[in-house]
């Protein structure tokens, strides 16, 4: 990466978030002639749920996401892309209603200086209508790109409504995965937990185990997701699952309280769980290192 140094520097000098977590990458290894990896970062956002409103969860629901984009455009060296990975609207009954939503989110993200963006769907965005709107603003729900030598696979875990991948998806992801090296270095994006983190809390993915033992045999796998709305670290074998933080409102620690409920605005702290995450490949190391930053001041 041009200027690695400098953006380091950047980052720590800054002031906001630290690196919290770091796991296996690898270099690529699935055919001659692949190009040497570079380095290079990304940055994560997730659960903006445009459209949602409540004051005493967050007063400023209008204006999140919006700050969000000035905070990523104004990170003296821009990612290489940026996804949003699901939840991008607040659900709703109206066919109307959330196609008006989507164009608004597509409008305000249109703002990010980085003009390279990739999206997932959440269940709020897909699940009452099959992902049918989804696709008509953001394209396929589940697809794979590669970037400097890391095969990205992002996967659509709520379009079903039952939270499942499904078997046609999944016979997709193995057909994909067997163009692959096991030491391939993958990166797995979805919106929910692939692992059952609290299935009571619809934090898990039904057939979530077959993706994962079908990943297995690969040796650098990460996956990224949201769903939960705030930090989580999990290892399934050799595999590093990392959730992001909400733009919208953060929810309790898994099974912390009887049910699920969005944790009350602070006016003393605001914006206070709330924030996104860049994500440094580093080649040489071989190693993910993320760094959350916040939305706004609090």
């Amino acid at each position: 990466m041009r200027n690695n140094i400098n953006r380091r520097m950047f980052l720590k000098l800054s002031g906001f978030g630290g690196v919290v977590f770091a796991s296996g990458l690898g270099r690529p290894a699935w055919g001659s002639g692949t190009a040497a990896q570079d380095d290079f970062y990304f940055v994560q956002l997730s659960d903006s749920h445009w459209g949602f409103t409540g004051p005493k969860v967050n007063p400023d629901a209008a204006g999140t996401l919006k700050k969000a984009v000035a905070a990523v455009n104004g990170l003296e060296y821009q990612p290489d892309f940026v996804v949003f990975t699901g939840d991008l609207t607040h659900t709703t009954d109206d066919p109307k209603e959330r196609r008006r939503r989507m164009a608004e989110f597509r409008d305000i993200i249109a703002a990010l200086r980085v003009k390279q963006v990739r999206f997932l769907p959440g269940e709020n965005d897909a699940s009452l209508d099959g992902g049918e709107a989804y696709r008509e603003f953001f394209g396929a729900s589940h697809y794979t790109f590669d970037h400097k030598g890391i095969h990205f696979i992002a996967l659509d875990n709520v379009s079903d409504p039952r939270a499942m991948i499904g078997d046609a998806q999944l016979q997709w992801l193995r057909k994909d995965l067997q163009q692959l090296n096991r030491g391939a270095p993958i990166v797995v994006l979805a919106h929910r937990p692939l692992f059952d983190l609290y299935p009571e809390w619809d934090w898990a993915t039904r057939d979530g185990r077959e993706v994962i033992a079908l990943l297995m045999p690969f040796r650098n796998v990460t996956v990224f997701y949201g769903h939960i709305h705030q930090e989580n670290h999990h290892m399934t074998g050799h595999i590093a699952h990392h959730s992001a933080n909400s733009l919208i409102f953060p929810l309790p620690a898994p099974g912390s309280q009887p049910k699920r409920a969005p944790i009350p605005w602070d006016a003393a702290h605001p914006y206070r769980g709330l924030g996104f995450r860049s994500i440094e490949a580093e080649a040489q190391k071989k190693r993910y290192e993320i760094t959350e930053w916040p939305v706004g001041k609090g």
